[in-house]
């Protein structure tokens, strides 16, 4: 199926994807070695995580003949327009159960989706929390069809994560990157070495679930140490951020050449950086941070003249 990924919609695939070592004063002062994994330039529109996750749910998809991949999100979801891409290239039907009226939903994010042949379905809030009741998803399935987890978080998702770490040619002391529904944390402690340490920074308030989903998603990951959740970096919650972070980021975006977006990776970046400031990184530590990707969402917060 990675064949297929590479023939994409707007471009091609490129993996590994590239390390980009960065340099700031802070590093400087404490003696740390801070890489970059660009997972953002892994695809023009299935980047980032994204494209990790829902490798083995296309892989189980053409092994299961399953032709229709049906999914959920928001209006502005990184997952949606990265499914209803891979759908358009590997010539699945694609579905995007989406939170909102349609009525008030239209924006950059579901264009894309439209563009790429996916069907949206509008529910209200209080029938979205359903999404994971098999009562309420019999109604979604048959037999032509796989439903994918929101966000790509599965047990389909833990492989293609784990893969990353092959790609880096060192064993970094600590992995650094941004969390919410725990897919991509999951496939990292599949992945790491004994040794390697994992940074995960929760990017939405009360997110003391996420352990619970790591372990549901990996079982594992119970007896495996050396990984913690940082949880008081979230800046209000999911999709919030404060004109301060906002700031931060294109600061530090100009500063190392590191395009970043407030919502997952800017947010994470942010809290390694206060992270490293509290003193809870050891100095002179060699540190891979993975850019999940999620780019696309800027030209959404544009729209919503949050930016």
């Amino acid at each position: 199926m990675q064949a297929s990924l590479s023939s994409a919609p707007d471009g091609h695939a490129t993996l590994p994807s590239p390390l980009q070592r960065l340099h700031h004063p802070l590093l400087t002062r404490y003696g740390v070695e801070l890489w970059c994994k660009r997972d953002d330039l892994i695809h023009p529109a299935i980047s980032g995580n994204k494209w990790r996750k829902l490798k083995y749910h296309l892989l189980h998809a053409r092994e299961h003949g399953k032709q229709h991949l049906l999914s959920f999100g928001g209006a502005y979801s990184n997952h949606i327009h990265a499914l209803a891409a891979a759908g358009y290239q590997t010539g699945l039907r694609t579905t995007g159960i989406i939170r909102g009226e349609a009525d008030a939903v239209s924006n950059t994010t579901l264009r894309d989706a439209r563009r790429w042949g996916m069907d949206l379905v509008f529910v209200d809030r209080q029938s979205y929390r359903r999404r994971q009741d098999p009562d309420w998803l019999a109604q979604f399935d048959a037999p032509d069809t796989l439903i994918v987890p929101e966000g790509g978080s599965s047990p389909l998702a833990i492989p293609g994560v784990a893969e990353l770490v092959g790609e880096v040619p060192f064993s970094p002391d600590l992995w650094v990157l941004p969390c919410a529904s725990g897919g991509t944390l999951a496939g990292l402690i599949a992945g790491k070495r004994d040794r390697e340490q994992i940074l995960a920074i929760a990017v939405l308030k009360g997110g003391d679930f996420i352990t619970d989903e790591v372990y549901r998603l990996h079982p594992a990951a119970a007896s495996i140490p050396g990984w913690r959740i940082a949880l008081d970096h979230h800046d209000g919650g999911y999709a919030k951020f404060s004109p301060a972070l906002w700031q931060w980021v294109q600061n530090f975006s100009a500063d190392t050449d590191l395009p970043l977006e407030p919502i997952y990776s800017g947010k994470a970046m942010w809290g390694l950086f206060r992270e490293l400031a509290a003193g809870r990184i050891a100095p002179g530590s060699k540190i891979v941070f993975i850019h999940t990707g999620g780019m696309q969402g800027l030209a959404g917060l544009r729209e919503q003249g949050r930016l």
